[in-house]
Formats: structure tokens, C-alpha cells, sequence
């Protein structure tokens, strides 16, 4: 096999289907890029890992400059890392652009980020924050080892640890009402960092519990998993108090406010920090406990 000529003809197949077909030039591309890394994984075993370097001068001559050799080594780079099993399929509807970004990532969290691009349908920039954030390694032990063996997910679970809250302004937190408006402030990004679906019903949501108001920090509904979501705010270190204070507004939600076609209700504790002697001895499967981090 003429390996040159192969991968000529085909980035000039790429070149002209990107001008005629826009709807699915993406694609394409994606799918052709993973060919050539194959027919360049291949001539390296034959002829050596230096056959890069001849390539790409060529066809930076007689194709454009955009084929030099990081170009090719990525496309390389790119067939190595997902010609094996373990790595979801469904990185065929993904743009070349985003998966620029995963490349140098682990397998497990490679699928993590795959399936959340299309979930949400994320751009570039937004992937590209959620990785420099370190989503994925924020994820509960737990979460992880359930994404790695396919089992079934809650809305909790993908909640991460620490919860990133953004203070462009370098706000003093001094007490829940300041890091409540803080939330406030951004709160559609607030929602997107905890999770997938998020829509927001309420701050500081009243209830009438006996004879006595109460106030939910923030009540969020979970589309995708149809269930209210009872958020509480602390700013100090997690207290057992905490628990039975979320359980008594989850209960009143699903008693007074969730519909018979809702699931139960879940709640989320972001405290300032864990106790997680507390935690382990008192904790409420519905309920997930979080620390929040301000950037």
C-alpha cells in the first residue's frame, strides 16, 4: 500500500465534502481524520516514526499548511486513543474541535465528557471549562465506579465535590445570605455545576410548616430525572442538625408540591466544609453533601 497517496486522497475527499455538504462536514471530517491516523499508525510500525515528518512536508506542499506534522501527529494521536474498546463510540457526533480537547485525558473520564458534550450539547468553550475545572475528578468515588460498570445514575450522583461557585468580584463571605446572593448572581451557571437539567423554581422558597414559616434556600427541579431539588446553604462545617433540617423540607415538597407523576425528591447540603465522621454515620441516601470552592 502507497500510505502517502492514501492519506492525500483522502484529506482531498475531506477538502471538497467540506464545501458541499455543510450539514455533516463535521462528521466527516471526525471520521475521515480517524482513517488517517490508522494509515499513519500503520506506516509508522513499516517505515517509522519518522514517516510523520515526511508526510506532513508534502502535503504542506501540495495539499495546504494546515497538514503539518501536529496535525498529522494528532490524527495519530487521535486513532491510538480510541481505537480501543473502552472508549465510547459515540465520538462520531462529536466535532473535531472538541475532541482536540480530550486528548490528553484518561479513558474514564474521555467517556465522562463524551456523553455530557451530547447530553447538553456543550460548545467548545463550555467543555472547555468544565475540563479545566476538573469535573470529572471532582466526582464522588462512588459516581465514578458507577459510570465505569454502566449502572444506574441519580440526580445526586452527578453532583460534584467541591461545587465551584464563581466570585468574579472577590465577595467576603460571611454568612448563608452572602453566598446565597452570590449563587444568585450567576445562578444559571450555579445549576449547570451541579449537574445536567437543572431549572430553577425559587430562592428562598416559603413554606408553611404547623404554625411556622420556612425558607428553602433554593428549590430546583431536575428535568431529566423529574424530581424537585431541595438546595440548603451553609457556611460553616457540616452539622447533623443539617440533615433533618433538608429531610423536614424534602418531606413538605413531596407531600405539598410534587406531583403524583414526580419522583421523590432529593436535597443538596454545600457547606463550607465536610465532617465526614457526620456524614458517614448520619447521612440520608437522598441527600448529597457538597463543599463549595469560589473562583
Amino acid at each position: 500500500m502507497n500510505y502517502y497517496n492514501e492519506i492525500k486522497n483522502k484529506i482531498i475527499d475531506n477538502e471538497i465534502y467540506s464545501r458541499v455538504k455543510d450539514y455533516s462536514k463535521e462528521r466527516h471530517k471526525v471520521v475521515t481524520y480517524f482513517e488517517i491516523g490508522k494509515l499513519l499508525n500503520e506506516a509508522g510500525g513499516k517505515y517509522g516514526d519518522n514517516i510523520i515528518d515526511e508526510y506532513s512536508k508534502k502535503l504542506v506542499t501540495e495539499v495546504g499548511k494546515k497538514y503539518n506534522r501536529r496535525t498529522l501527529f494528532r490524527m495519530k494521536q487521535f486513532y491510538n486513543m480510541f481505537k480501543d474498546e473502552k472508549v465510547s463510540t459515540l465520538w462520531t457526533q462529536l466535532t473535531w474541535s472538541h475532541l482536540r480537547l480530550l486528548f490528553n485525558l484518561e479513558i474514564d473520564s474521555i467517556n465522562y465528557y463524551i456523553q455530557i458534550i451530547i447530553d447538553n450539547h456543550l460548545s467548545v468553550r463550555e467543555l472547555e471549562f468544565k475540563i479545566k475545572s476538573n469535573e470529572y475528578e471532582r466526582l464522588p468515588i462512588e459516581t465514578k465506579n458507577k459510570l465505569i460498570v454502566d449502572d444506574k445514575i441519580e440526580v445526586k450522583d452527578l453532583v460534584p465535590n467541591p461545587i465551584i461557585i464563581r466570585n468574579r468580584n472577590n465577595i467576603e463571605i460571611i454568612n448563608e445570605k452572602a453566598l446565597h446572593h452570590l449563587i444568585l448572581e450567576d445562578i444559571e451557571s450555579f445549576m449547570k455545576e451541579l449537574g445536567n437539567s437543572f431549572s430553577f423554581i425559587g430562592s428562598e422558597y416559603k413554606i408553611k410548616i404547623g404554625d411556622r414559616n420556612h425558607y428553602i434556600d433554593l428549590l430546583l427541579f431536575n428535568i431529566k430525572y423529574n424530581c424537585y431539588v431541595v438546595v440548603e446553604l451553609k457556611v460553616t462545617e457540616f452539622k447533623v442538625e443539617y440533615i433533618s433540617q433538608v429531610q423536614k423540607y424534602m418531606n413538605y415538597i413531596d407531600k405539598n408540591i410534587k406531583e403524583v407523576s414526580n419522583n421523590d425528591t432529593i436535597g443538596i447540603i454545600i457547606c463550607k466544609r465536610e465532617n465526614k465522621f457526620v456524614i458517614e454515620y448520619c447521612s440520608d441516601e437522598r441527600i448529597a453533601v457538597r463543599v463549595y470552592e469560589l473562583v
